[in-house]
C-alpha cells in the first residue's frame, strides 16, 4: 500500500453570515490597437466618460478604421456586431455570489458553457460541504477513529491532499482538519457566547493535520482520531473557481474570469489586453479600494478578512478566521491577498497568511514559483502595508 501520512512523503507540486471579502472587480477592457502593457488598456475614470462600442470603453479617435482581427468594416466604420462583448452570469453558490465573466462573441454558447460551469460547481458542492450533512466530505468525517482507510471520490481525494501541501508548507497554519474548531465558533456567532476553555480544548484535541493518512494508490483516506471533522473552506472557494474555469475552457472559452466569493481565477485576457483588471478591498471596508489595481492574466487571486463573518464580545471582534493552534478567531484587523498559479493555492496562502506572523508570512510566498503577497492592517484607523518584493510585477503601472 502506497499512502503518505501527514508530512512523510510530502512532495510540493509546483505547478457561513456571507463570508464575502471581495476583490472589486473592473472589467475595464479596451480593444483597440495599438495596445501597451497597461496605459492604453484602462484610463479609469476617463474612460467611463467615453463612447461605448458593445460595452467597451472606445477612444473616439480610434471608433473608425477599425483593426479588429478578420472584423468587416463598412466605410471604415466598426463592425459593432463582431466586437466580443463582456458577459456576465451570477447565481449564489458556497454562501457567496459566484460570477463567471466570458469575453466573447457568441452569446447563446457562451450561456451554455456557464450553465455547464455553475453545474460543476454545484457537484463540487455537493462533495466538499460541511454544511451539507449528506455531503461525502462529511461521510468521511463520520469514519473518523475507526481506523480503517475509506475509499473516496477523487475530487475529494484531490483537495485533502492539496490542504495536506498546505498544512506542510504552513507549517499547520493552515489546517483541513479544523472542523471541530469552526463549528464551535459558528454557534458563538449564533449565540452570542463566547467559547469557554474546555470547549476549546475539547475542539482542539480533534484538530491536527497529521492524523489525516491518504492511500495514493487506492484514493482512500484514514482519519486516526475520533470526533474529527473536515472543513475545506479555507481553500475551497479557489479550488471550485479553479474547476469551473477549466470547464469553460472545455467549452473553448479561454477568455474568461470566476469569482467565487472573492477568490478569483483568470484565464486569458481579451485580445490584445494584457490582463484583467482587478481592485483589493482596504482592511475592514465593503466598497473602498486601495490604490494599485492588480493587471492579472492567467493566474489567481485571493483574500482573506473578516468584513462579513466576525463576533464581537465585550468589544473585542473576533473574525472567522481561526488559528489552528490557539483554536480562536484572529483579532488582528487584517487583509491579506495573494496571487498564485492556481486557485487553490492563492486562497490556502491567504488563509495561512491571515493566522502566521508578518515576517513568516513572507517567508512562506518564497517558497511557492510564481506567488506573490500583500498584507494590509487596520491600525486606528489607519491602513498599514506590506508586500512581498514580486507584488509590484502584477500591479497596473499606470491608470
Amino acid at each position: 500500500m502506497a499512502y503518505y501520512s501527514s508530512c512523510k512523503l510530502f512532495i510540493y507540486k509546483k505547478a457561513g453570515a456571507l463570508r464575502r471579502i471581495s476583490l472589486l472587480l473592473f472589467l475595464l477592457l479596451l480593444h483597440i490597437r495599438p495596445m501597451s502593457l497597461c496605459a492604453n488598456i484602462v484610463k479609469a475614470k476617463p474612460c467611463f466618460s467615453m463612447p461605448l462600442i458593445q460595452g467597451f470603453p472606445v477612444k473616439e479617435s480610434n471608433i473608425r478604421s477599425c483593426n479588429w482581427p478578420n472584423c468587416p468594416s463598412i466605410n471604415g466604420d466598426v463592425c459593432i456586431n463582431t466586437l466580443p462583448k463582456k458577459y456576465i452570469f451570477e447565481e449564489p453558490k458556497m454562501g457567496s455570489p459566484f460570477t463567471i465573466t466570458i469575453c466573447c462573441i457568441d452569446s447563446v454558447a457562451a450561456s451554455k458553457a456557464a450553465n455547464a460551469a455553475f453545474i460543476k460547481a454545484d457537484e463540487l458542492n455537493g462533495i466538499l460541504s460541511d454544511y451539507l450533512d449528506n455531503s461525502e466530505i462529511n461521510r468521511l468525517s463520520a469514519s473518523s477513529g475507526k481506523g480503517k482507510y475509506m475509499p473516496v471520490s477523487a475530487p475529494l481525494f484531490d483537495i485533502l491532499e492539496r490542504s495536506l501541501e498546505a498544512a506542510c508548507l504552513s507549517g499547520g497554519n493552515y489546517d483541513v482538519s479544523i472542523g471541530p474548531l469552526v463549528k464551535l465558533w459558528r454557534q458563538a456567532r449564533k449565540t452570542k457566547i463566547l467559547p469557554n476553555g474546555d470547549s476549546l480544548r475539547s475542539a482542539r484535541q480533534k484538530t491536527n493535520y497529521k492524523y489525516i493518512h491518504l492511500d495514493t494508490v487506492n484514493h482512500a483516506v484514514w482519519l486516526e482520531k475520533a470526533g474529527m471533522k473536515l472543513d475545506i473552506g479555507g481553500l475551497g472557494k479557489g479550488f471550485v473557481a479553479a474547476a469551473v474555469l477549466e470547464v469553460l475552457k472545455k467549452n473553448g472559452f479561454f477568455c474568461a474570469m470566476v469569482n467565487a466569493g472573492g477568490k478569483i481565477v483568470i484565464g486569458q485576457p481579451p485580445a490584445e489586453a494584457a490582463g484583467w483588471l482587478i481592485g483589493i478591498n482596504a482592511p475592514g471596508e465593503k466598497e473602498a479600494i486601495l490604490p494599485h489595481l492588480l493587471l492579472l492574466s492567467e493566474m489567481a487571486v485571493a483574500t482573506s478578512g473578516d468584513i462579513y463573518q466576525y463576533v464581537e464580545f465585550n468589544g473585542k471582534r473576533y473574525s472567522h478566521i481561526i488559528n489552528p493552534k490557539t483554536g480562536k478567531g484572529l483579532t488582528i484587523r487584517r487583509n491579506v491577498t495573494a496571487i498564485a498559479k492556481d486557485g487553490t493555492t492563492a486562497d490556502w496562502l491567504a488563509t495561512a497568511c491571515s493566522v502566521l506572523p508578518l515576517a513568516k508570512s513572507f517567508q512562506l510566498i518564497k517558497k511557492i514559483p510564481g506567488a506573490a503577497l500583500l498584507i494590509t492592517e487596520n491600525r486606528n484607523g489607519k491602513i498599514y502595508s506590506k508586500s512581498s518584493p514580486n507584488f509590484k510585477n502584477y500591479q497596473c503601472k499606470s491608470i
